[in-house]
């Protein structure tokens, strides 16, 4: 692959632009300053530095970000803020989207990618990838609450009840919920449904990846092989 090529998949600008860039003396390949875009590099051991910042070469991108709240999942968002602010400019470029969906006041685990199967199989109901949700109720979190959504809620134009995979309280005003879909509002409308409403919503894990305790609100980093695979991890769950 020829080096403005590779710049150009990993998401600095168009062809003519990472020409440009290259012979602009900007651009270093695993270690060695580089002006010649025309330069075949090997994309399997290839580390490009771009105005000194150190940047992999990565056939797609994927990406695990800590959403702060106030922050919309949308290249146009409406009322706040998009979550790819929050990114640099290549992965922008490269045209990344969200993974689902948290809302703007929704906090914790979001992921990213440019790998259209891999945002497929992530979401799909199907394949039951879960979702582990920290909620914070208004009212106290009572036992029979956590029944009724291992059981199952209705939930309107659902033509069937909505249940939670794993409901358990952490304290008197808030649960840890387990889904393994993701539908519109979804875990704020089953609350709803058991008789109660949600003060604040986190996601802490996605499959058995976890969201990093050292990754800020607002940080992003890459996920690398042993996270892909824990997010496609499943494993059976006890109703608890």
């Amino acid at each position: 692959m020829k080096l403005f090529r590779a710049l150009q998949t990993q998401g600095f600008g168009s062809r003519k632009a990472c020409r440009l860039r290259v012979r602009a003396g900007t651009v270093a390949v695993n270690g060695v300053d580089c002006t010649d875009p025309d330069v075949e590099v090997d994309p399997g051991s290839l580390e490009l530095s771009v105005d000194g910042e150190r940047w992999p070469f990565r056939e797609h991108a994927y990406l695990a970000l800590h959403k702060p709240a106030g922050y919309e999942c949308s290249h146009q968002p409406s009322h706040h803020p998009g979550v790819f602010a929050l990114l640099p400019a290549p992965l922008v470029q490269r045209g990344v989207q969200c993974v689902g969906r948290l809302d703007q006041d929704t906090t914790g685990l979001l992921l990213l990618s440019d790998d259209g199967q891999f945002i497929h199989r992530m979401i799909s109901p199907k394949k039951g990838v879960p979702k582990v949700y920290c909620a914070r109720c208004a009212e106290p979190v009572a036992p029979a609450m956590l029944d009724v959504l291992r059981a199952g809620v209705r939930l309107r134009d659902e033509p069937a009840p909505v249940a939670a995979l794993a409901c358990t309280s952490v304290d008197d005003h808030t649960l840890q919920l387990t889904l393994a879909e993701g539908k519109y509002h979804q875990v704020k409308r089953m609350i709803a449904a058991a008789g109660n409403s949600v003060v604040a919503l986190h996601r802490e894990s996605i499959g058995a990846y976890v969201l990093p305790a050292d990754l800020a609100p607002g940080s992003w980093r890459w996920l690398e092989t042993e996270d892909l695979e824990r997010l496609e991890r499943t494993w059976p769950f006890v109703k608890s």
